[in-house]
């Protein structure tokens, strides 16, 4: 349907207008969690017990504990005020997606990095691994086609919510850096009672979450046939 606050804008329209920088900030924040809690995952469990492992635990429950209203107040804050490298706010180029891409990332980082973790660590005792050690397979070779096929298939199940809810739009990282994305008409329509924009975002990722985790069904498939 329309806006009931701004004067019969329609919501299709609204959508079409925020979702792209909202899924330009998540596919950023999404590639970079990914790709980083995996390795750190993977280092933590094949380091167990050691200096890298410790580190890695630190940074997931850094990144577990903190909101993501502080990580970014923080990020601005050290690396925008007081080094001056990045800007504070806006969205008009690289430069400008670099803090909210890392502040929206943290806490998948750390999510995924302590599921990787615990989900190896089952792998890495299994028999069919140390069969695969007793073959003569290098540790290269376990890992990429015994270890990590295996182990990554309850992260692939996390990653379908966490898509549908990054690319979305989280209102929070919108708000505070000031990117015109979905999560700051969510906000206002609360905020002014618009009610069928609230309903019509409401049911946008409704959708979209439906797909996310569609095509995480899907992938099962791929990686483990």
């Amino acid at each position: 349907g329309v806006s009931m606050y701004y004067n019969g804008l329609p919501i299709r329209q609204m959508i079409a207008e925020a979702f792209p920088y909202s899924a330009d900030l998540g596919i950023r924040a999404l590639l970079l969690a990914t790709a980083v809690g995996i390795s750190l995952g993977i280092i933590s469990a094949l380091q167990r017990g050691r200096t890298l492992d410790y580190v890695c635990i630190i940074i997931a429950i850094l990144g577990v504990s903190l909101p993501d209203f502080v990580t970014g107040y923080l990020l601005q804050y050290f690396f925008a005020l007081k080094l001056k490298l990045f800007p504070v706010a806006l969205w008009r180029g690289f430069r400008y997606t670099i803090l909210p891409t890392v502040a929206l990332s943290f806490y998948t980082t750390a999510l995924l990095t302590r599921m990787m973790r615990a989900s190896m660590l089952e792998v890495v005792g299994q028999d069919y691994i140390r069969v695969a050690r007793a073959k003569g397979l290098s540790t290269v070779q376990i890992l990429w086609r015994h270890q990590l096929r295996n182990a990554i298939l309850p992260v692939v199940t996390v990653l379908g919510p966490v898509t549908a809810a990054i690319l979305s739009g989280t209102f929070i990282i919108e708000t505070i850096y000031a990117i015109p994305g979905m999560g700051k008409y969510y906000v206002n329509g609360i905020q002014n009672l618009d009610y069928s924009q609230i309903l019509g975002m409401t049911i946008f990722y409704g959708t979209f979450l439906s797909l996310a985790n569609f095509v995480v069904d899907i992938i099962y498939g791929f990686i483990d046939p």
